[in-house]
């Protein structure tokens, strides 16, 4: 296969120019092609804002739904059919900020998808406030003496909750990124990819620049299975660590504790219908 397979013709992209989501749809592009994923076998869900428009400039099917919900439709579309690739995508702001709670419910389910999120630590979408990853001192045109939260750490929370796959990214670094998406897409279980993207309208802090001078990869000495090891990674800020940083294998994906695969694992669509019994049903709701 190849990238682009999953090209669409005649599609206008609405991002800036020198956006951080670009390369992110390109190394998205070229690790899906590697893994020999069929467009057709994929589904991308995402919810409000820039990043998720990303599944709009794919051919594949998609789930745009509403502010912060990616990860719920995500789970349900993995669970009517495991046959399917699902990834959810959406920036900081949609996943941390109005999708927190589901963030931290899809990390104790552990379905098999792959969680996407392009964190620029900003809102793009609504002009430039603070985002819940925005750093100490960011000024915006809404928190104009500057951000006095500690900013939220996606990473420290997703290792604390025990999920199966918690890596970082950078969208100014394609190749080594498409590798860790690879990874994740092939990881059965949940997993998040937190991808440091600029955004050059709202954001003039965390630059390319910025981000380069701020992270470091992980050296191949790090053990992604020692999850102490990993929560102390993630939990720097000076320097960002990139790269894998935690694994935990002993996790069951969600789909495969559902009642209706125990017998069978085909999928939903392949099983023989009772259509008097589902019939029953539908008139039960009608009385």
């Amino acid at each position: 296969m190849d990238a682009t397979d999953f090209d669409l013709e005649h599609v206008d992209i609405a991002w800036c120019p020198g956006c951080g989501n670009f390369p992110i749809l390109k190394m998205l592009k070229l690790a899906l092609a590697e893994l020999d994923v069929l467009p057709e076998k994929l589904v991308i869900a995402s919810g409000i804002g820039q990043a998720p428009k990303t599944p709009h400039y794919m051919k594949t099917n998609v789930f745009n739904g509403l502010h912060g919900r990616a990860l719920p439709a995500a789970t349900a579309i993995k669970a009517s059919n495991p046959e399917l690739v699902v990834i959810a995508e959406g920036g900081d702001g949609d996943m941390y900020g109005e999708g927190g709670n589901h963030f931290i419910h899809t990390i104790r389910r552990n379905p098999d998808i792959t969680h996407i999120v392009h964190n620029n630590m900003v809102y793009g979408l609504t002009k430039g406030q603070a985002s819940p990853t925005s750093l100490l001192g960011f000024k915006t045109p809404v928190q104009v003496d500057g951000v006095s939260e500690e900013p939220f750490n996606p990473l420290a929370v997703a290792i604390s909750l025990g999920a199966s796959f918690v890596a970082r990214a950078f969208s100014g670094d394609i190749m080594e990124s498409k590798e860790i998406l690879k990874k994740a897409i092939a990881h059965p279980g949940y997993a998040l990819v937190d991808i440091l993207q600029p955004c050059v309208s709202f954001n003039r802090i965390n630059t390319f620049k910025w981000f380069r001078e701020h992270t470091y990869y992980l050296e191949d000495s790090h053990d992604p299975y020692a999850r102490a090891q990993a929560f102390e990674k993630a939990i720097e800020v000076d320097k960002l660590p990139l790269g894998i940083l935690h694994i935990n294998p002993a996790k069951v994906p969600f789909e495969h504790n559902l009642a209706v695969y125990r017998d069978s694992k085909d999928a939903l669509y392949k099983r023989n219908v009772n259509v008097n019994g589902l019939q029953g049903l539908i008139d039960s709701f009608r009385q």
